[in-house]
Order: structure tokens, then C-alpha cells, then sequence
């Protein structure tokens, strides 16, 4: 690189440089056009989806499936009756699911595996629902869903 210090005058003093430097400039603009460069590959790749405002959306609930319930004690229940441990959880799971199996079998037709619906209080700690997720894919449910509240005075489509 180069610099223009200019020449000395008469008395030996320094002229001012008449010209700007724009090498910084330049850098700043290069670092900006890199910048935007690649942010905009990101924003053109977003799919433009008006989503939906209500939060809690009612469920149709079909005789197969299985409702459990976790309470704030970390108590598992099937339907109302309580469950005391993991393994009766999973034995129960396995059970109901090959009774529904073999009788959507006899039915004939397309084999649809029931869905497994959770309730958990809000003061349940997360292992203790995680624990029944857990057993019931064991079991071999695919489909878990949890059931909410909707909130008092909201409207739900």
C-alpha cells in the first residue's frame, strides 16, 4: 500500500491532501453487501402462512383412545382408575392396544392405532408426564397429544 503524504511547501511545512482515503469506505461496504448477501436467502425461503389465532382448539374424542391423567402427586390415572406404576401403565398400554388392533382387524378395513390423550395439572412436574409419553411409546402408541383448558371467557372455533 501506498500513502500520499504530499509534498513540502516552500518553508518546509506539509500541504494538506487534497484527496479522501476511501479504503474504509470500501471495507465497510464490502462487509455490508456480505451481510446482505446472505440474511437474504433466509428471508426469501420463508413460506408467507397466515396462522391461526385461537390457542386452544376442541378435540373429537373416539371411544378407542386412551385418556390418562397425571395429577400435581405425580398420580397416573387411566381413565379413573388409578395406575401405580410404570409397568401396569405399560402392560395396560400394550393390552389396549392389541385388543383395538384385533378388532379393527375383524372389522376390516384400514388398521387407524388409537391416539393416547393427556391431562397433566398444571402443578405436575415435567418428569412425572414425560415418564407416561415415555411408557406409552414403549406400548407403541404413535399419536400423544395433550388436552388443555381453554381460556374462561375465550372463544374457540
Amino acid at each position: 500500500m501506498s500513502m500520499n503524504i504530499g509534498s513540502p511547501g516552500e518553508d518546509g511545512d506539509e500541504a494538506p491532501m487534497n484527496e479522501i482515503n476511501t479504503t474504509p469506505l470500501v471495507d465497510v461496504m464490502l462487509v455490508l453487501l456480505i451481510i446482505f448477501l446472505i440474511t437474504v436467502p433466509v428471508v426469501i425461503q420463508t413460506v408467507p402462512l397466515t396462522l391461526p389465532t385461537v390457542t386452544n382448539l376442541p378435540t373429537t374424542t373416539k371411544p378407542e383412545n386412551v385418556l390418562l391423567s397425571v395429577d400435581g402427586n405425580c398420580d397416573t390415572y387411566w381413565g379413573q382408575t388409578k395406575v401405580e406404576t410404570k409397568q401396569e401403565l405399560l402392560d395396560r398400554g400394550v393390552g389396549a392396544l392389541k385388543a383395538e388392533i384385533e378388532r379393527q382387524q375383524k372389522a376390516g378395513g384400514k388398521i387407524e392405532l388409537p391416539e393416547v390423550h393427556i391431562r397433566g395439572d398444571k402443578d405436575a412436574e415435567y418428569r412425572c408426564v414425560g415418564g407416561v409419553i415415555f411408557t406409552m411409546q414403549r406400548a407403541g402408541f404413535l399419536k400423544i397429544g395433550f388436552i388443555s383448558e381453554p381460556v374462561p371467557g375465550q372463544v374457540t372455533r
